[in-house]
């Protein structure tokens, strides 16, 4: 069978010199067809095998759409939870080539750790990330027997490699890159990395995740290589939201997408269904592609690894919950067993939800994106900033500053500001690469919002005030002003939320927020000054600074 990506190799190209091979990789994938590896083909026996496990809880909550899923019919909503530690520990990670002393040391212990895996037993299956025939990448997982129901959740939560999936990769386009292989292993333990370890060779598409054991870091490890993949084969990778408004009568459909953390109100925005108002079209609420050459886009997963604190007993969304991790368990009045959500038992309860909960999904845009808003929760910006300039706009979204949620697995507060460049914490290739595209698409024509969805002057920004501005700018309606002195920016005039004087004390509150990102850009030059940001996003704000000071 003739594959997208690269998984067979002929003899000549199996040699040291080989852009296929990396120490890494070699390691990782030859763990997979070790002996006590067991290949699970179908989500069915994913399924049954996860339903009777340790730690399981099978709710009384029907799965729906079980023969489109996969699933049997009785199938149930599977509940585990993954211990003390339920977010992603972004201080886990590491990257090949970085460092090479200590790559030296990392390969030591991951041989060392499948080494000592020999004498458990283990699953393995394949998925597909990415939807559309232009872009699919085969990865493969491999997972110690007793967290099959990470397995389970991962088979749903990408594409598992079905009949239909393997029709549509012969005819979809090859690429000369490596399958994404991801062993996994939580129960590892070792004194100098008491946080875990995820380890990438990006270039070779292979991570181990050794000592955790939370879904979100296998989700995130598989997109994570599927995302640079993309970034090296003309697209931008996107952590984000993208949906299109289809018009009626002469009016043009629109296609927007929203970047933010997770918490920003990516999801919500995405979702909003904006009162049947238009003929909507979601792509995903979270990881996507955008086609340099077309503006065309292509979601990369299929279901959504969704927050469940939102949805309270009894809530329709619950309906589309196929697994549910890191949530509590209760029985109703007639004895059967539900679901306790809305982070009673801890933060960051979540659930593998199908795609069937958007009954308005799609896999690809044709059409090509016409905005972008940065989500940022900057209470110095009105709740709608327009920005005029490519490089600008890119600067913006490379200092894109909001605060951190329970997602992830960090001391300290939650509350403070941080910058997160294009909302992405899972870039494993370089900052500068991304300034570039997202420059390119905002000099192609794509317009530049900021959407402030925390607070202003003290006053919270609701849903409500958010959804309506996005639907002055589809609508054409939204009637933009001057942003003080700061040549290039405009805002949207909205009632309730009046634009202060620029007297000294608001003119030093933006100041102090636009010192931050230039602090970040000067920062983050010095310390990669192989692939610095170009000197334009630095003047860039050193202008906006300028402006007011006068």
């Amino acid at each position: 069978m003739v594959m997208v990506t690269r998984r067979k190799f002929s003899p000549q190209e199996i040699r040291k010199n080989s852009s296929y091979f990396s120490p890494l990789k070699t390691i990782v994938e030859t763990a997979f067809y070790e002996n006590q590896v067991q290949s699970i083909k179908t989500v069915e026996e994913a399924y049954q095998l996860a339903s009777a496990a340790a730690g399981t809880v099978v709710l009384d909550m029907p799965v729906i759409h079980t023969k489109e899923l996969g699933l049997p019919s009785y199938a149930r909503v599977l509940l585990t939870n993954s211990g003390a530690v339920v977010g992603r520990t972004a201080k886990a990670r590491r990257i090949y080539g970085r460092d090479s002393q200590e790559d030296e040391t990392l390969l030591f212990l991951v041989r060392s750790a499948i080494y000592q895996a020999h004498h458990r037993d283990f699953y393995k299956a394949d998925a597909v990330v990415g939807l559309d025939e232009d872009f699919m990448v085969c990865a493969h997982l491999m997972v110690p027997k007793e967290e099959i129901n990470n397995l389970y959740s991962w088979l749903l939560n990408f594409q598992i490699l079905d009949e239909e999936f393997k029709n549509r990769l012969r005819i979809s386009k090859k690429y000369e890159e490596n399958d994404i292989f991801v062993f996994f292993d939580p129960k590892w333990k070792h004194p100098e990395y008491p946080d875990g370890l995820v380890y990438f060779d990006t270039n070779h598409n292979c991570a181990v995740i050794l000592g955790l054991n939370y879904f979100g870091e296998l989700k995130k490890a598989t997109l994570t290589l599927a995302w640079a993949t993309a970034a090296r084969n003309g697209y931008v990778a996107c952590h984000g939201g993208l949906k299109i408004f289809k018009q009626n009568n002469d009016k043009k459909d629109f296609v927007a997408s929203f970047f933010g953390l997770s918490g920003s109100g990516k999801s919500t925005l995405t979702h909003a269904k904006h009162g049947q108002k238009y003929d909507i079209k979601v792509l995903h609420d979270d990881a996507f592609i955008i086609s340099i050459k077309d503006g065309s886009s292509i979601a990369l997963e299929p279901s959504y690894f969704d927050k469940t604190s939102d949805y309270p007993t009894g809530h329709r969304e619950q309906d589309f919950f196929i697994t549910v991790q890191n949530c509590g368990v209760t029985l109703d009045e007639n004895g059967r067993k539900v679901l306790v959500t809305e982070d009673i038992r801890n933060g960051n309860g979540r659930t593998v939800k199908s795609r069937f909960s958007t009954p308005n999904r799609v896999d690809r845009i044709d059409e090509a994106i016409n905005a972008i808003f940065w989500i940022m929760k900057d209470d110095s910006l009105p709740p709608l900033v327009r920005i005029h300039d490519p490089l600008m706009a890119s600067t913006m979204g490379c200092t894109l500053m909001t605060k951190r949620s329970n997602a992830e697995n960090v001391l300290g507060l939650h509350d403070e500001l941080v910058i997160e460049p294009y909302a992405n914490p899972f870039r494993v290739y370089p900052l500068v690469e991304d300034y570039r595209k997202f420059c390119r698409l905002f000099e192609s024509g794509v317009s530049c919002y900021i959407i402030n969805t925390g607070s202003y002057m003290g006053k919270t920004v609701s849903k409500e005030v958010s959804l309506d501005v996005i639907e002055q700018v589809v609508d054409g309606t939204a009637d933009f002003k001057p942003f003080g002195p700061i040549v290039g920016f405009d805002y949207l005039e909205y009632e309730g939320y009046p634009l202060p004087n620029f007297d000294n004390a608001y003119k030093k509150l933006i100041r102090e927020r636009m010192q931050i990102r230039l602090n970040f850009l000067l920062a983050f030059n010095q310390k990669y000054p192989q692939t610095a940001l170009p000197v334009g996003a630095i003047s860039r704000l050193e202008m906006v600074l300028q402006d007011l000071e006068s």
